[in-house]
This record gives C-alpha cells, sequence and structure tokens, in this order.
C-alpha cells in the first residue's frame, strides 16, 4: 500500500509575553499568511487579540508564550498557548465607556470557530479557526 505524506503549512515561535512580544507575533503572522498567499482580512486581528491577551492575562514571569498557525485543508487554525492554565479566558460584556475588555468578543465576531484546550499542566491554548 502506497500513502502519500501530506505536507501541512505551519509556523511556529515563541515570544515574551510583553506588548511587544503581541505586537511581534502579529507582525510574524501577517508576514506568513502572506507567503503561504492566504488572506489578510480577519487572521492578523484574531492573532493581535491573542497574543495580547497572553502577553497580559497568560503572563508569568519568565516564561513566554507561543504562536502556532497551520493550515489544514480550507481552513486556518491559530492557536496561542501560555503557560497560566489555571486562568481560562471567557468573553466579557465590557462597559460601553470600558477601554479593554472586548477582545474575545472580537476573535468570536471574526473566527468561524474558536476556543480553549487545557494542558499539559500549567499550558493553556486559545485557538480559533478560519475558513478561507
Amino acid at each position: 500500500m502506497n500513502q502519500e505524506t501530506v505536507a501541512v503549512p505551519n509556523f511556529t515561535v515563541r515570544l515574551s509575553p510583553t506588548p511587544q512580544g503581541a505586537r511581534l507575533a502579529r507582525l510574524l503572522a501577517t508576514g506568513q499568511l502572506r507567503a503561504w498567499g492566504l488572506p489578510l482580512d480577519r487572521a492578523p486581528q484574531i492573532v493581535a487579540e491573542l497574543a495580547a491577551n497572553a502577553a497580559t492575562h497568560g503572563r508569568v514571569p519568565g516564561r513566554g508564550f507561543r504562536l502556532t498557525l497551520y493550515v489544514v485543508a480550507d481552513t486556518l487554525r491559530i492557536e496561542v498557548t501560555d503557560t497560566c492554565g489555571d486562568r481560562l479566558p471567557h468573553p466579557r460584556h465590557p462597559a460601553a465607556d470600558g477601554e479593554s475588555g472586548r477582545g474575545l468578543l472580537l476573535v468570536a465576531a471574526l473566527a468561524d470557530r474558536w476556543g480553549v484546550a487545557q494542558g499539559p499542566h500549567p499550558r493553556k491554548t486559545v485557538w480559533a479557526e478560519v475558513r478561507l
């Protein structure tokens, strides 16, 4: 039996849990998506929100976060993994005049699906999928 191995386009990078690390995540993701010839309409904003959450709410001193992008069939999957697995994200409904707290609401609006996977301890991965 002859089985073909299909390569899955993928990209992974570890970044510092800082505002600069979150910004770099968006810039690197945008560059990678361009290199793959994929649309840039929703994915960079999703990466920006998930990376900002990892740098803000998932920050553990001395530990970075990981950004992973991969494409399977017609779906781009974005994963941001941090080492603060005891604090699971959930969308909030901030005050109308609030300046923060809308990140996951934006992710939910932009992504076709999103969720959280725990483990291995102490990690959690927040993921989002975008149909291409």
